[in-house]
């Protein structure tokens, strides 16, 4: 692609190396999963601009690791179960990540008193009573802070969606 940044392959393949060896005591998994995942992400890189490389790479090793998981089950009896983590996936933290700070660079660009009326209902969960009653606003007030500002929040989420 002309003008696309070269990607340092030694690093994601050290990175989706660490990552896979997080995942399986097989060592002789790891050098396979690693090299079958580089060859995918050199294969979509060429096809198209990848978000996040890492992200895509680790879903790839996920994936392969699953298959190959699947695939030893059916052909072996009896085999021995790897501990499988819990936590989420590093492209589902680096997401979650993304999306906190768009929504905290939202409700930074909204008005103070709009911000102040959205935080303490949807975050603290206050009623609109008591608001408007602290802020000294009627109740339909209230009600139209909050409804902006939710909107204010969708098409900023929206907008880091383009």
């Amino acid at each position: 692609m002309p003008g696309a940044v070269p990607e340092d392959w030694e690093a994601i393949g050290a990175a989706i190396g660490r990552y896979v060896r997080g995942r399986t005591r097989r060592s002789d998994l790891v050098e396979e999963v690693v090299q079958e995942t580089l060859s995918r992400l050199v294969e979509q890189s060429r096809q198209k601009t990848l978000v996040s490389i890492y992200a895509l790479g680790f879903r790839i090793a996920a994936n392969l690791l699953v298959d190959h998981h699947r695939r030893d089950r059916r052909y072996l009896n009896g085999p021995e179960m790897e501990q499988v983590s819990e936590a989420p996936l590093p492209d589902r933290i680096i997401a979650g990540r993304q999306e906190l700070s768009v929504l905290i660079d939202a409700l930074a660009a909204m008005p103070p008193l709009r911000r102040e009326v959205v935080v303490r209902r949807r975050l603290r969960g206050e009623s609109c009573a008591a608001i408007a009653r602290d802020l000294e606003l009627s109740l339909k007030a209230v009600e139209k802070h909050i409804t902006r500002g939710l909107a204010d929040l969708h098409r900023a989420m929206a907008a880091s969606d383009n």
